[in-house]
């Protein structure tokens, strides 16, 4: 059930007035007050809709982002994509990560309430789906980057990460190889989980290592695929990070790319042309996600109708010299 104002009042103790002046900064409150206030607000999750928030205020001009991590090498073009589209709209962005998990998303959502922006973009939302859908319900606009649109209920924008898995099969399939590992990136993610699958269903296997999407994760995966004496002529990375780690793994070992093991990646960083040799990947449109997410919003924010379907952008494979 959606919370009201009237909910966060009865809570407080105070009128509906009060919190009204609190959540749009009026200053007419005193601050003990004010901060039980805004203690409520957080404790039931209330958000004021954008609606309320432009009638007292007007518009905030601004969007929010979450993201999981800035570490993660295509973060950049996706944030990058949204700013551009952002400030053209002549709006401001505030940014917010997951880095510390639970602590950082009940960070999120108090200053979510306090800060009453307009809309958010969020990316890879895995673990924040449950307090997520309660703020979209409560009625702030939000849109959702690579959830493979297995949530209809938020407008969202992905990309064919199984479809991209199969196509890096396809092709290692295509140059005579057939007993292919893969390394993986963190589980509990759905794009990891639909990069396996699409790569199995051409190209089956049970040599599957778990990663975490870092270099040292794909130098560890082909130390311990050796040392156990496995048979792989090729490995499939889930980024391009993990893929640069098995490259200096398998050179440490003597082992040669493409000759020996051919090399796949995902992302195409644009680290992935200098590696050695050149990585082959699979393209993901990560600035243009960005700015897709970015127009969506806005066209919400302008009074739009939500999308029915989520907006899909391909993938594409690049081939480079680790697996010509």
């Amino acid at each position: 059930m959606r919370v009201t104002i009237a909910d966060v009042a009865r809570e407080a103790g105070v009128s509906k007035t009060t919190v009204s002046r609190v959540i749009n900064l009026k200053g007419e409150v005193d601050g003990s007050t004010a901060a039980r206030v805004r203690e409520v607000i957080a404790q039931l999750g209330y958000v004021p809709s954008s609606g309320a928030v432009g009638l007292a205020r007007g518009s905030s001009r601004t969007v929010g982002m979450l993201v999981p991590s800035l570490t993660w090498p295509w973060m950049g073009e996706v944030l990058q994509g949204v700013v551009d589209t952002v400030e053209a709209a002549d709006y401001g962005l505030l940014l917010f990560t997951c880095n510390r998990g639970a602590e950082s998303v009940e960070r999120f959502t108090s200053q979510v309430t306090a800060r009453a922006f307009d809309g958010l973009v969020v990316v890879e939302p895995e673990n924040t789906l449950d307090r997520l859908t309660a703020l979209h319900r409560s009625g702030l606009p939000i849109v959702l980057i690579d959830d493979r649109g297995h949530h209809p209920e938020f407008t969202s924008v992905v990309t064919t990460n199984h479809e991209g898995g199969a196509s890096a099969a396809r092709h290692l399939r295509a140059g005579g190889r057939s007993r292919p590992a893969v390394v993986t990136g963190p589980g509990h993610f759905g794009c990891v989980r639909d990069r396996l699958e699409g790569f199995r269903s051409v190209l089956p296997t049970d040599l599957v290592v778990p990663g975490d999407f870092t270099e040292v994760a794909g130098r560890l995966a082909v130390e311990q695929l050796l040392s156990q004496g496995a048979e792989f002529d090729s490995v499939f990375a889930h980024n391009d990070i993990t893929a640069a780690g098995v490259l200096r793994a398998l050179r440490a070992a003597g082992r040669r790319v493409p000759d020996d093991i051919a090399v796949v990646g995902f992302d195409d960083i644009p680290m992935a042309e200098h590696t050695e040799p050149p990585l082959t990947t699979v393209h993901q449109p990560a600035r243009e996600m960005g700015e897709a997410a970015a127009r969506l919003l806005l066209a919400r924010l302008g009074g739009g109708a939500p999308p029915q379907q989520p907006l899909v952008l391909p993938t594409e494979l690049v081939v480079r010299r680790s697996a010509p």
